[in-house]
Order: structure tokens, then sequence, then C-alpha cells
């Protein structure tokens, strides 16, 4: 999620109902080796932010424990995750799914981290380099400490091609101790529903939250309408907010990004660096799918107010508001 699962998504997610949220992976030799520091976005927390795991890709288990220290004392994280699973050809050599091909050596930076905090260490993997070694590779993880293992169902060869097999994802939570979280192709509640029970402890959701973040409301609500799959009306609990709630959700994303991203200037004392909304432009029209005509110009956006003008007059006041917190989802947990 690289990219995407930067501060103001995971406030949003929280808001919405998710459990707990993954920043983006974060070079542990720029960490270690000085080029990183606490004001670093991809680790820092959004305000009051909680529950959050901080992920880290590498493969040297020196660095990765002198970077496990720091990540614990700058961004005060729930837990620290290892990635293994990235399978972009700009990481390889470096940790994410290479780590697949060795997992002794995986084991090793495991067990390096947990030396290295108090905090619990998990590692998300794929189910093998080119083939199903998952079981095995969750075992060896298990055994070396780590607390939670998450299981992305295809191979790194695969990288997002086919179907995440979620049948090898049940063998891997039936094979250990550790609490699996499983992985991939989880875009609506009900796939979450039925793919949690499989057997494993939680699901994780990934790019189906992407201009989506009231999936986590169904799956959080206490209403049994929304969260019981044996109760669950699929029409009920799948359906998408109106056109107003979503736009205001677009909006409250854009916000959350303008404070977040505006900070003191670095060159200019006393100046302000206001912040970008280009990272939002291939996110605010998977809000408004059906607004097609709106597509270039929210492609498009600079600034906030791009945003604002574009996004206020879809959004009345009682969709801010509910979305502020208001409404019987909010600040519900499962």
């Amino acid at each position: 999620m690289a990219g995407y699962s930067d501060a103001p998504m995971r406030q949003l997610a929280a808001e919405q109902g998710a459990l707990w949220t993954v920043s983006e992976m974060i070079s542990a030799r720029g960490l270690a080796l000085g080029g990183e520091n606490e004001s670093l976005h991809l680790g820092r927390p959004y305000p009051g932010e909680v529950g959050r795991v901080v992920q880290l890709f590498g493969a040297d288990p020196d660095i990765l424990a002198d970077a496990t220290r720091k990540v614990g004392a700058w961004f005060a994280p729930a837990a620290i995750d290892l990635n293994m699973g990235c399978p972009v050809p700009k990481v390889r050599g470096k940790g994410g799914s290479c780590l697949l091909q060795t997992p002794e050596t995986a084991y090793e930076l495991v067990k390096a981290m947990k030396s290295a905090t108090n905090l619990d260490v998990s590692a998300k993997i794929r189910l093998g380099w080119d083939s199903d070694r998952s079981v095995e590779i969750a075992q060896g993880l298990s055994e070396a400490g780590a607390a939670v293992i998450t299981v992305h169902g295809r191979t790194a060869a695969q990288r997002y091609t086919g179907e995440a097999d979620w049948h090898a994802i049940a063998r891997v939570a039936a094979s250990v101790p550790t609490p699996v979280i499983g992985s991939g192709d989880v875009l609506t509640p009900a796939q979450a529903r039925q793919r949690r029970a499989l057997g494993v402890a939680a699901v994780m959701i990934g790019r189906g939250a992407v201009g989506n973040p009231w999936i986590f409301q169904a799956l959080a609500s206490a209403d049994p309408e929304l969260a019981d799959p044996e109760v669950a009306d699929p029409e009920v609990a799948d359906r998408v907010p109106d056109l107003p709630v979503r736009a205001a959700a677009a909006l409250r994303h854009a916000e959350l990004q303008h404070h977040f991203y505006t900070v003191p200037h670095r060159h200019r004392p006393g100046e302000l660096k206001v912040a970008s909304m280009r990272p939002l432009r291939k996110v605010l029209p998977k809000y408004l799918p059906e607004l097609t005509e709106l597509h270039p110009a929210l492609t498009g956006v600079e600034t906030i107010e791009d945003v604002r003008a574009l996004l206020q007059p879809l959004t009345p006041e009682e969709s801010v508001t509910m979305l502020a917190g208001h409404s019987r989802y909010a600040g519900s947990r499962s």
C-alpha cells in the first residue's frame, strides 16, 4: 500500500471502524544510517493516532534492530512489522518478498527485531517466492517469536495477477499457534466475512479500502444487520453510502491530507509549506466512480481549495456531520 496507507488514510480508516492500521513500508537502512529522522512522514502518526503498526523492510539483522529501536523511540507504534511480501523490483535484494527465498534469514531478522524492542513484532508474507512454502515459513516465523503473521494469498512471482488463494491461507492458520491474518482480494464486507470464516484471526483490507473506508463500518458495527454473516442481508450490509456521504468522505480525506502535510517550511522560518493534493489525484475519483465527468478535475487538483470547490457542492451539512462522528457507526470496533 505504498503511496496509499499514509497517516490521512489511516486516520480516516480508523474513524470508520478499522481495528488497526499499518504504515507504508519504511527502509530500515534509511532509518538506521541516518538518512531519515523523526519527522519522516512515512512513520509519523496522525495526532492522537492509536493502533498503528509501523512496517519496516530490510535484510540485515543489525540494521533492522537499530531501525526497530528508532521506530519505537520516534513514533510510539502499537507494534512493528517486517515486510516479507513486497514484490516490486526496487525492493529486491533489500528485503521484501526476496526473504521468501531464504526464510532462515527472515527468522533471524525477526529475532533481531525482537531483541531491540518490547513491542510486538509481526511479519507479513506471501505464499512463497514462486511456489507455496507458506506453512513452512509461517512455522519458522512463529518459532522465531512473531506475534502475528499476515499472509497474502499469492506468490511473489504472481505479483497481483490471478486470485488470492484463501485455502492456502487457511492451511497456514491451522498450522501455527500464532494468530494469522489473511490478505488478498477483499473488496466487500461480504468477502471479508466469508474469508474470516475460514479460520483466520482477522482479515486485512488494502486496495479494497481505497476510496471505500466505510467497508470498515459494516465489519466493525454492532448492528447484526451489518456485522453478523448469519443475520446480515447482503443488500443492506454491503450497500455503499449515498453520493453525499461519499463526497463528504472524499473531502474529509483531503482535509486530513491538508492538516497533516502542512508543516513549517524548512528553509523559511515563520512560513508554512502547504500540503499538495497531488497524492490524492489517484484516490479521489474512487470515492465517486459514477461521476466520470468530474474525474478529470479531481485528477488535476493542486490545493485543498481545489478539492473544496469540487466536492462541497455535493456534501450537504448532514453528511459532513455524520462523517465527523455522529452516525450510528461512530467509534465502533469488533
